[in-house]
């Protein structure tokens, strides 16, 4: 939880609010704050499925490899 997930999440807000700009010029501040809200809960939500599947991956790795060493070797 550092300072760049803060800033991932900051980020996804501004993109959601100038997302929002530019469909609907007239937008009320409560429709802005609404993107705000979900840009800056997106952000976080996608960081958290990026680390998860980060987390995963070795683990899969390691597994396959283990596999592949028990099986026989079938060029000798």
């Amino acid at each position: 939880m550092g300072i760049l997930d803060e800033v991932g999440k900051v980020a996804g807000a501004i993109a959601a609010v100038e997302a929002t700009e530019k469909v609907d010029p007239d937008a009320g501040f409560l429709t802005k704050a609404a993107a705000a809200v979900a840009g800056f809960e997106g952000a976080g939500a996608l960081e958290k499925m990026i680390e998860k599947k980060e987390d995963e991956k070795p683990a899969d790795d390691t597994q396959q490899a283990d596999a592949g060493d028990a099986a026989p070797d079938s060029q000798t």
